[in-house]
């Protein structure tokens, strides 16, 4: 009997032994790959470094293609100019995470890295600006604090207007459109930030209009007096819509001060975003 409860005790033992000796390793990666389809892209490239399984499950291409926006073979093939079946799904959120530049360089786009969101930016040289071309009213400057590495500095005018168009298959949702300007000419100096708002004026007389309409129908209209010399400001242009039924959509944005009783100046326009809707309290705040 005692030699019979001893031989249990070994089986049960050996038992435990098995089981302490499972681990991550011997979950299978179809089981780990659906449970990535629930988390961001971030946690799923932290569990990647674990082990070969969570490795292997994070390469799934049906994992990646639930974090991709329902529009990304269309920005593979006009941004990225490639085949979108050329690409793996993983190696295809990489790229399209990274900001590309399209139409001459000076409009960008860009997936948020956590959510898979499509994010825009139209720089001032795509903009149609009233009196760009004349050397006395505007200067394109060099900067560090672009992205696009140059904004267009007004010195002084009478008829202040910024336009700009864009025709963009967006995937659905609800996006918000902000004007990035800044009161005040910034330079370096001696390794410092300087800014030098002697030709700051105008714009405490009476307030910008922004203006956005869609190709959809949405037409907004809203006024703003400019505000903060010295620091990047951006300005709430509007909010637009994108339903199923939009393959592609053409917005409008504008911004004018046309009161030609005084002149405005020392403004800097860098460029226009355009973010889901649910990023504007997170980004300006």
């Amino acid at each position: 009997m005692g030699a019979g409860v001893s031989s249990d005790l070994d089986a049960q033992k050996g038992t435990t032994n098995f089981q302490l000796k499972t681990g991550l390793n011997d979950v299978p990666e179809s089981c780990i790959s659906s449970i990535f389809m629930y988390l961001d892209p971030p946690e799923i490239c932290k569990l990647a470094r674990l082990n070969k399984a969570f490795r292997g499950a994070s390469l799934a291409d049906f994992v990646w293609e639930t974090k991709l926006p329902s529009n990304y073979r269309y920005l593979v093939e006009k941004v990225l100019g490639r085949n979108p079946d050329s690409l793996c799904k993983k190696e295809t959120f990489a790229r399209l995470c990274s900001p590309n530049r399209f139409d001459g360089g000076n409009k960008e786009v860009w997936l948020d890295k956590n959510s898979g969101k499509l994010c825009l930016s139209v720089s001032a040289k795509a903009m149609k600006i009233t009196g760009i071309d004349d050397r006395r009213y505007w200067n394109h400057i060099p900067t560090e604090e672009s992205r696009f590495e140059t904004v267009a500095y007004l010195q002084q005018i009478w008829w202040f207007e910024v336009v700009g168009e864009l025709e963009f298959e967006f995937p659905p949702g609800s996006y918000s459109v902000f004007f990035r300007l800044h009161l005040g000419k910034p330079f370096k100096r001696l390794g410092r930030r300087v800014c030098n708002l002697d030709q700051v004026h105008g714009w405490n007389t009476k307030p910008v209009r922004f203006q956005l309409s869609t190709s959809t129908g949405h037409q907004i209209s809203s006024e703003c007096y400019l505000y903060e010399p010295g620091n990047w400001v951006h300005y709430h242009a509007g909010d637009f819509v994108i339903d199923d039924s939009n393959p592609t959509t053409k917005i409008k944005f504008s911004m004018m001060q046309i009161d030609c009783t005084h002149t405005k100046g020392g403004l800097c326009v860098d460029s226009v975003f355009i973010y889901p809707s649910e990023f504007r309290q997170m980004r300006f705040k």
